[in-house]
C-alpha cells in the first residue's frame, strides 16, 4: 500500500477533534512520514510541520537536491501559496523553499517553507511572522485530499 493511501486510511480511522496534537507515524519502504494533527474534521485538518524522511535522498548533492526542489515546485501548485526554491546552501546541503509570493495583509505575513535536505528530510511548516516580530509557527489548514495529494507528491518527488 502506497504511503498516500495509509493515510487516507489512517486519516478515516480517526475521529474528529478541534484541539489537541495526534500523530501520524507511518513508514512505507525507505521512507517514514511524521505529523502532528492538530485539528481534524470530515472536510479538513490543520496540521504542524510534516516531515516526510527518505533513504533515497540522503547524502544528496546540493545540485541534486535542487532538482527535487524544482519538481516539487512545479507539483505544489494547489497550496494557498505557489512555492519556489529561494536558496541553496551548499555547506549544509540544502535548499529552502518558499512560498512567492507570500500572503500578505496589514499586519502580518505569512508563508509556507519547506526544506530539502541531504540528510533525507523533506519538512514542510506554515509560517506568520507579525509586523516588527519574528516569525512564528501556525498550523497549515488544507482539505483532507489536499493533505493526502501533498504526502503523495512529497513521496513521489523523494522516492
Amino acid at each position: 500500500m502506497t504511503l498516500q493511501a495509509q493515510v487516507q486510511q489512517a486519516l478515516a480511522g480517526l475521529l474528529s477533534f478541534s484541539s489537541g496534537d495526534e500523530r501520524l507515524d507511518i513508514v512505507e519502504g525507505g521512507q517514514r512520514l511524521h505529523c502532528r494533527l492538530l485539528a481534524l474534521d470530515s472536510m479538513a485538518c490543520a496540521f504542524g510541520e510534516l516531515t516526510l524522511h527518505s533513504d533515497r535522498l540522503t547524502g544528496m548533492k546540493p545540485a541534486q537536491l535542487k532538482k527535487v526542489a524544482e519538481q516539487l515546485s512545479t507539483r505544489l501548485t494547489y497550496l494557498l501559496e505557489p512555492i519556489s526554491p529561494i536558496e541553496t546552501d551548499a555547506t549544509g546541503c540544502v535548499v529552502q523553499m518558499r512560498s512567492n509570493p507570500p500572503q500578505k495583509d496589514a499586519d502580518s505575513t505569512s508563508y509556507y517553507e519547506l526544506l530539502v535536505a541531504h540528510t533525507g528530510t523533506l519538512s514542510l511548516t506554515r509560517y506568520t511572522r507579525p509586523a516588527g516580530q519574528s516569525r512564528q509557527t501556525i498550523p497549515a489548514q488544507v482539505t483532507r485530499e489536499v493533505f493526502t495529494r501533498l504526502v503523495g507528491d512529497l513521496s513521489a518527488a523523494a522516492g
